[in-house]
């Protein structure tokens, strides 16, 4: 049997370059496109580089660390899927950041990057985020989407890249403890014919509440503003559960949503939903160990998840009959 290579973690100089790569592709880029760019301004970088191309207002998101199925097409389609639904929300009146209307609303592909634009807003920095009753907003992007209309694949963030990095992680095992990662197949099989299929997730939960989503918890990707929070980062937008959107968050989470979502007229968070959608945000975050080649820094953030997940019995699967 062969053995796959060793893959080494990208050093500090090699982040750099990366970073810099992106920069100097967006900055090139927007500037085809017309737009006047003095130079690019690196707001974050983590999983994508967040580049302000002054002095224009525009903000370029630029991903970097990405799961190896996700080519520069599929990339794109993601991205688009992104934008039609922050579209969408923006002609209903939504508190979102909006892409930049001095851009096309279309991905750029360029250099091995594939960016889209966005609107800059100013952050309040005397804001001081709370995560678990900052769960109260997903019950309102919840009503909004709940009339969206776009077609969009079923828990994309799941069913389309936790298969790709099981199998990544499979062929460099370094990357994994070999216990973790026979737990990690034995829970995907559970897991899996329910993640995949909307008509087996539907079968198995009847009375799930199934809508667009945000795919990507909501209450972490709420840029703080001096006019309120707006909804950002929505690349993993997805028709799904609304526990999804609420997965890892705990119960004092899921009792602000509940609260929240009664005073809109919608429904509780299905506890029996919200145990599966659980167990698919662990498993996700252990498939997640095979991008750390391309962001060191990403095992240090997983390890108190991980050992929680080792400690933890399964709790998902199909519900008891």
């Amino acid at each position: 049997m062969s053995t796959s290579p060793l893959i080494s973690p990208l050093t500090p100089e090699q982040l750099a370059a990366r970073t810099q790569r992106a920069v100097s592709a967006a900055v090139a880029g927007a500037r085809e496109l017309g737009l006047t760019v003095a130079e690019g301004k690196v707001l974050h970088d983590a999983f994508s580089v967040l580049v302000h191309l002054t002095p224009a207002p525009v903000v370029a998101r630029v991903p970097v660390a990405l799961p190896v199925e996700l080519t520069l097409p599929a990339q794109a389609a993601r991205q688009r899927r992104e934008l039609q639904v922050v579209r969408w929300l923006e002609q209903q009146g939504a508190p979102v950041v909006r892409p930049s209307p001095l851009l096309p609303l279309e991905p750029l592909q360029r250099d091995g990057f594939s960016m889209t634009f966005w609107e800059h807003v100013e952050v309040d920095a005397s804001a001081t985020p709370d995560y678990v009753a900052d769960a109260r907003y997903a019950a309102e992007l919840h009503a909004l989407l709940r009339s969206c209309p776009l077609e969009l694949p079923f828990l994309a963030p799941v069913a389309h890249t936790v298969p790709g990095c099981l199998a990544f992680l499979q062929q460099h095992p370094q990357l994994i403890l070999a216990a973790d990662l026979e737990r990690a197949h034995a829970e995907w099989a559970a897991l899996g014919p329910l993640l995949q299929s909307q008509a087996a997730f539907c079968q198995a939960f009847p009375g799930a509440n199934v809508q667009v989503i945000h795919g990507d918890a909501p209450a972490y990707n709420l840029i703080r503003t001096r006019n309120g929070p707006l909804f950002a980062d929505f690349e993993d937008a997805t028709i799904g559960p609304v526990e999804w959107d609420l997965a890892g968050f705990g119960t004092e989470a899921a009792t602000h949503y509940d609260r929240a979502a009664a005073a809109l007229g919608l429904p509780a968070l299905q506890r029996d939903v919200a145990k599966v959608m659980d167990a698919a945000r662990a498993l996700q975050t252990v498939a997640s160990l095979s991008l750390t080649p391309q962001l060191p820094a990403l095992s240090g953030w997983l390890a108190p998840w991980l050992e929680q997940w080792r400690t933890s019995p399964f709790a998902g699967g199909l519900p008891a009959r």
